[in-house]
């Protein structure tokens, strides 16, 4: 039986589906079948991220009215065996009503693949509602900004009523100087704001946005900074014990 996985974040431009795609593809590289289900309908990303848009036909709104199966809409990366890719619609209009399509295709994804990641919506709207109301698990993203603190705690309030079981914060774009600036924020900070226990630090890294804008998975090109950060969040997830990263002046 796989692990469902929602990935949240309270406000936009935190870096959540760069988390997604770096987490999933590290999940994928270890040898997991992975299934990354993109929810944020009217905005997609990941498939951009994941190097993916130009191979993606068939979306979640049509496996969801049924038009089509899980398997035939579904598009597996050319260079990392394992990834797979259930893309958003471009509209925002075929979102259900009810939750209860999608938790039955999350029912579906969890007998064939290890690990489904879902990237929703950044905010508290039907896109997290959805996702969450059919994962037992969930990831919720921040940076130690105070308004995103404030926001992902409230997130992950939601995320617990919504029966999401057990949940996780990441901590992304970590600057050291910014976090050892007196009186900002720093990652016990992060914790003790949202309640949630972590699972990851993410430094910031230009490379992220580099690989983004040429369509590239970072992992396909460096093993360094975020790509890291990646891979030890995502032996987290499968059980291994890894150290939290340490965030080092470059």
């Amino acid at each position: 039986m796989g692990m469902a996985i929602v990935v949240a974040s309270g406000k936009g431009g935190v870096g959540k589906t760069s988390v997604v795609a770096g987490v999933s593809s590290c999940l994928a590289a270890l040898g997991n079948r992975v299934l990354c289900i993109d929810a944020d309908f009217g905005l997609r990303n990941l498939d951009i991220v994941l190097g993916l848009s130009d191979r993606t036909v068939l979306d979640l709104e049509d496996v969801l009215n049924g038009s089509v199966s899980l398997e035939e809409a579904v598009v597996e990366h050319e260079e990392i065996p394992g990834l797979f890719l259930l893309n958003a619609p471009l509209s925002a209009g075929g979102m259900p009503v009810s939750g209860e399509p999608f938790a039955a295709l999350i029912k579906e994804a969890e007998e064939r693949y290890d690990y489904i990641l879902v990237d929703c919506a950044a905010g508290l709207g039907n896109s997290l509602r959805m996702a969450a109301g059919a994962c037992e698990y969930g990831i919720v993203v921040s940076t130690t900004d105070l308004t995103s603190l404030r926001d992902a705690a409230r997130t992950g309030e939601l995320m617990l009523g919504l029966g999401v079981r057990e949940l996780r914060l990441v901590v992304n774009r970590v600057r050291r100087r910014l976090i050892d600036t007196e009186g900002a924020p720093n990652i016990d900070d992060a914790i003790d704001a949202t309640g949630i226990r972590l699972i990851g630090i993410v430094p910031e890294d230009e490379n992220v946005m580099i690989y983004a804008n040429r369509s590239r998975p970072i992992i396909l090109h460096t093993y360094s900074g975020a790509a890291r950060a990646y891979l030890n969040i995502s032996k987290r997830i499968t059980g291994e014990k890894v150290p939290v990263m340490k965030i080092k002046y470059r």
